[in-house]
């Protein structure tokens, strides 16, 4: 896996809007609907280059993901957005039972995702999404890392048929990977190869994983970075090998701890592998208002936080003979 040198934030949603115009452009079936947020979400993009195919909806999700259902009936290509609070709590019955039941080509993008919103608090801030949209059958669920990847998943997302639930955060984030990264809907990523701990995260986390790994080698810790942007279907052979090859998982995510990735990966390694693994993200509260870096560190879930977090589970399990 080759990774970009990473330095520098990028705005993901600048990124999604510029890939939905792209996409646009190339298939005229493509429409996007928002609900009231299109400047936050940046949908406006694709509003201001083709307002025929523009929807604001209004503050009214479930209206908004009743029409996208219609639309795809009709052998449209819906991309919804709002925020991942409002994309996937309010219109859950219709997303349930008007977009997955029948299979229709909708795809759901939430942004603000995780506790990174930040000022907003806790009504405004996702951590069960993912395991809302997890749990519905024919529903696939993506949560890119970078700019690049996200790019990738929209244009996946545009030329593959089925329900797609897609989160992005509100927060600029790095761009860990470069150039010649492709992203593979059935694969996992690599990031790095290691013996003592395996850790599995995905999202905006992932570049907190990887300068806190970084840190740990400086101090002779060997940890295994592994990237699951697709949170199902979970890559479940990669993610098996590669835990076979440490004697514990930790899971990292901007999202509770129940139903998210750890959740999958625990439900994964109890039949195929049993392991003990440890959960890393939202412990089963509400966010709070706050600084989103502030609120990182405060659930634990930046670089420095889990340095110290992954070191003191590193130990424990080398006393175990």
């Amino acid at each position: 896996m080759v990774l970009a040198n990473i330095s520098e934030r990028k705005s993901i949603r600048n990124a999604f809007g510029k890939a939905l115009v792209e996409e646009g452009k190339k298939n005229k079936d493509i429409v996007v609907l928002d609900a009231d947020l299109a400047c936050s979400t940046q949908t406006a993009m694709f509003g201001k280059e083709f307002p025929e195919r523009f929807f604001d909806m209004g503050i009214a999700e479930q209206d908004m993901i009743a029409a996208a259902a219609g639309l795809a009936s009709v052998g449209k290509i819906p991309f919804v957005a709002t925020f991942a609070m409002f994309a996937t709590g309010r219109p859950y019955d219709q997303i349930r039972n008007s977009v997955c039941y029948p299979e229709f080509n909708v795809k759901i993008i939430g942004t603000h995702g995780g506790v990174t919103v930040g000022e907003d608090g806790a009504s405004h801030q996702a951590l069960e999404d993912i395991s809302l949209m997890r749990g519905i059958p024919n529903m696939s669920v993506i949560v890119p890392a970078d700019c690049r990847e996200c790019e990738q998943v929209i244009k996946f997302a545009a030329e593959n048929y089925g329900p797609m639930y897609i989160r992005i955060p509100r927060t600029n984030v790095y761009d860990v990977f470069d150039n010649d990264y492709e992203f593979d809907f059935c694969k996992a990523n690599v990031i790095q190869e290691g013996t003592d701990v395996t850790v599995i995260t995905n999202g905006e986390t992932l570049a907190e994983v990887i300068f806190a790994a970084r840190e740990l080698e400086k101090e002779g810790y060997s940890v295994q970075v592994l990237h699951v942007p697709v949170v199902k279907p979970l890559d479940s052979s990669t993610i098996i090998e590669k835990a076979k090859q440490t004697k514990f998982v930790i899971t990292v995510e901007n999202h509770s701890i129940i139903g998210g990735l750890g959740s999958s990966v625990c439900e994964l390694l109890s039949y195929y592998y049993p392991m003990p693994v440890i959960r890393l993200g939202v412990n089963d509260t509400f966010g709070q208002s706050g600084k989103w870096d502030e609120l990182l560190d405060y659930y634990g879930l930046n670089a420095n936080k889990l340095v110290k977090t992954i070191k003191k589970q590193i130990d424990r399990f080398r006393l175990v003979k």
